[in-house]
């Protein structure tokens, strides 16, 4: 039985040694969402919205607010995320400029405010009279937005004429404190709402979210996520070994 022992030790070590020396090695992604919890963005930043006017971002958030960044020529996830946004901000039960706000910027410096007027025109269509200025529409040059990305850890990846990108939103704070991201290009209304109401208080949560990055990976020529095999089998593996070397180990020897 020692024997035995022994050899399952070595081998969850030797699993585990090989995985995590793997895992170590392995290079960050450029294109993803690094969290930047509990950071103040810069409020100082100028921008030009739809109408044309320059701005400072911090003209646009007073409230909670909603951040999302897009390019506006995008053959992707821009679009599909700007009707996930539309949907919520149609759906959740509080109303826009008295709760909360939303501020889309686009991440391509050679986006104009005219073709920012139009995609607020096309995709912001839940919007009436009364909350239309409570959802803008930004554009900036590269210096402004590169500040905002790497405040809110947002890695984008220029490929030719088009960028590589993940899909999110970000909650900020009044003051500006990033309290919460949510993933994808659908977001539930309760999340959304729970988002907002944290980020009034300035509390700031993990995104439950997080957890499956451990298992998927961002694939961004494919712009999906993509199940990370090797990681969640070595896991697993360890997992199981751990399990049983612990039961061998705790089992009561039998008397000769």
């Amino acid at each position: 039985m020692n024997y035995i022992k022994t050899f399952l030790l070595v081998l969850f070590l030797f699993v585990g040694i090989s995985s995590f020396a793997q895992f170590g090695n392995s290079k960050p992604s450029e294109v993803g969402v690094f969290e930047h919890l509990d950071d103040t963005i810069p409020l100082e930043l100028s921008f030009y919205n739809e109408e044309g006017n320059l701005v400072k971002l911090g003209d646009y958030i007073n409230k909670p607010t909603v951040l999302s960044f897009v390019y506006f020529d995008c053959p992707g996830l821009c679009n599909p995320l700007l009707d996930g946004v539309n949907e919520v901000v149609g759906k959740i039960d509080m109303e826009l400029g008295v709760h909360y706000d939303v501020v889309t910027i686009s991440f391509n410096p050679g986006d104009s405010p005219a073709k920012a007027a139009d995609k607020k025109r096309n995709f912001a269509t839940v919007l009436t009279d009364k909350n239309r200025p409570y959802w803008n529409f930004l554009v900036g040059d590269t210096a402004n937005v590169n500040k905002i990305l790497n405040a809110v850890g947002y890695k984008i990846k220029k490929v030719g004429v088009d960028y590589l990108h993940p899909s999110a939103i970000i909650l900020v704070s009044p003051e500006g404190k990033i309290t919460r991201y949510l993933y994808g290009t659908y977001f539930l209304p309760f999340d959304l709402k729970m988002a907002v109401t944290e980020a009034s208080k300035g509390i700031s949560r993990p995104t439950i979210n997080r957890v499956l990055e451990y298992c998927f990976s961002y694939d961004p020529q494919g712009q999906k996520y993509k199940l990370q095999i090797t990681k969640v089998s070595a896991t697993i593996i360890i997992f199981f070994a751990l399990i049983l070397f612990l039961v061998l180990l705790l089992k009561p020897k039998k008397k000769n």
